[in-house]
C-alpha cells in the first residue's frame, strides 16, 4: 500500500462523519485524490501528500487545478521522518495557497494541525 493510500486510511478512520470518495482519475490530470461530503451538505476536495522533508511536491496539473478551483479545495500533508516538521505530523492547507505551499513547503502556516482538527474543520464547512 502506497503512502498516500495509507494517509487516506488514517484520515478516513479519524473523520467518521465525513463521506469520502477516492477519485482515481487518469483521464483528468491534477484532479485531487478525495471528494468529501459533510453532514451540512457541502462537497469539498482534498489532495493527499506525504513528504519526508519540508518540501511538498506538486505537478503543474495539480497546481492548475487548485488555482482554478480555490474554494472548498484542500491539501492534507503528512510529514514523515526527521527532516520534516518535528512537532505536527498532519497539516491541512487551503487549495488556494498551493503556489505558496509549493514554494515555501511546511514553513507555511496551516489552517489545521492534526487529523482531529481536520475532522472538526471539515464538519464545519
Amino acid at each position: 500500500m502506497g503512502p498516500e493510500r495509507k494517509l487516506y486510511q488514517k484520515l478516513k478512520s479519524k473523520t467518521p462523519k465525513i463521506i469520502w470518495n477516492r477519485l482515481e482519475n487518469i483521464s483528468l490530470s491534477g484532479t485531487p485524490d478525495l471528494l468529501g461530503y459533510n453532514n451540512s451538505g457541502h462537497f469539498f476536495t482534498v489532495e493527499l501528500k506525504v513528504t519526508k522533508s519540508n518540501k511538498v511536491r506538486f505537478s503543474p496539473h495539480q497546481i492548475a487545478f487548485h488555482h482554478d478551483h480555490p474554494q472548498n479545495s484542500f491539501i492534507l500533508v503528512e510529514a514523515l521522518g526527521p527532516r520534516s516538521s518535528k512537532h505536527v505530523q498532519y497539516r491541512l492547507y487551503p487549495g488556494s495557497g498551493i503556489k505558496a505551499l509549493d514554494s515555501f513547503g511546511l514553513s507555511l502556516e496551516a489552517c489545521c494541525l492534526g487529523l482531529e482538527a481536520c475532522d472538526l474543520f471539515f464538519q464545519k464547512l
